[in-house]
């Protein structure tokens, strides 16, 4: 399969997208929350909504019609993606909680808990297996990126919202676990990353799942 990670600003890279191309979108936006982790590590715009927020128009125009995007999203700027969200027309249809093992952060309670919204566009089929709408974390030590998801969250997003074949995108790709994850699945993945390091990690993470199917398939 033709898998891609693309370097560049997400609004400005899916605006030359054909529309209605994209079969379903995953993605972990930065939350707008000024995050910094222990190590000193930031994310790209995470003190810029509407250079956030503003990509959602062009993710709308380029997923089909009858299509799902899930999107994580801070819980404390929740305002701000919900407006976004249903000013282009998504409609809410579901919500996901991941349960943490352990708090990642404690101060007025402690923070045990990582959400993503259920996104339609149109009237898409209901899932063939929907899957539960509280599920496991993994942790991945957020060795190669600070916010980074574990493939074994994303799969099965991927696999209950769409089929093998279809095209996937993640227009926040980060460390390239989307774009995995639907290489696994026999989906075809698009990843588009603002920071040109992550890009060449995504690559290199590509490169091993197709390694590793040619394998299988000899």
């Amino acid at each position: 399969m033709n898998h891609r990670i693309i370097n560049g600003d997400s609004k400005t890279i899916l605006s030359s997208f054909e529309p209605s191309s994209i079969d379903l979108v995953v993605t972990d936006p930065p939350y707008l929350v000024n995050y910094r982790d222990r190590e000193g590590r930031t994310l790209a715009n995470d003190d810029n909504p509407e250079a956030v927020l503003s990509v959602f128009d062009e993710v709308y125009r380029v997923m089909r019609p009858d299509s799902y995007c899930i999107s994580f999203y801070g819980w404390n700027a929740v305002a701000a993606f919900s407006c976004k969200w249903q000013s282009l027309g998504f409609r809410v249809v579901g919500h996901i909680v991941w349960h943490k093992p352990y708090a990642s952060k404690t101060v007025f309670a402690q923070y045990r808990h990582e959400s993503a919204f259920i996104l339609a566009k149109g009237r898409p089929a209901l899932p063939a297996n929907p899957i539960s709408d509280v599920q496991e974390w993994t942790y991945t030590g957020n060795k190669a990126h600070p916010t980074e998801k574990a493939v074994s969250v994303i799969a099965p997003l991927i696999k209950s919202f769409s089929k093998p074949g279809d095209t996937v995108l993640d227009p926040f790709s980060g460390s390239g676990s989307t774009a995995v994850a639907a290489a696994l699945n026999s989906r075809r993945a698009i990843g588009i990353e603002l920071e040109k390091r992550y890009c060449f990690h995504a690559l290199k993470r590509l490169a091993g799942v197709e390694k590793f199917q040619k394998r299988l398939a000899a």
